[in-house]
């Protein structure tokens, strides 16, 4: 059989690996709000231990409990990236149409 003209052979694009695949948008919400909970089980922790001990250790675990909210925050709010704008821009100018078509290829 006869190749039909005109139609090129197109190799198939490889299907993204399930390692490669992102995460669902519930997962990563999960996985944010989990995080977020044990940073601020970890603060609480620290605001305890600030009231119970006395000491130069108050004042680290007193430090973490004021630090630990601003970084819990930071880390639940770091979620899915925004996919990345390509950074070259095209000239319009340089854009030129394809080939003519053949009057052979409209019969």
């Amino acid at each position: 059989m006869r190749a039909i003209r005109g139609l090129a052979r197109r190799t198939p694009e490889p299907a993204p690996s399930i390692t490669t695949a992102r995460r669902t948008l519930k997962e990563d919400v999960d996985r944010r709000a989990n995080r977020y909970l044990i940073s601020m089980s970890i603060r609480t922790a620290c605001l305890v231990l600030a009231v119970l001990i006395e000491g130069p250790l108050r004042w680290v675990f007193l430090a973490g409990a004021v630090v630990l909210p601003y970084v819990a925050v930071v880390m639940a709010n770091a979620g899915r990236e925004r996919e990345e704008l390509p950074t070259t821009l095209i000239d319009p100018t340089a854009i030129t149409a394809g080939p003519e078509p053949d009057d052979d290829d409209h019969r």
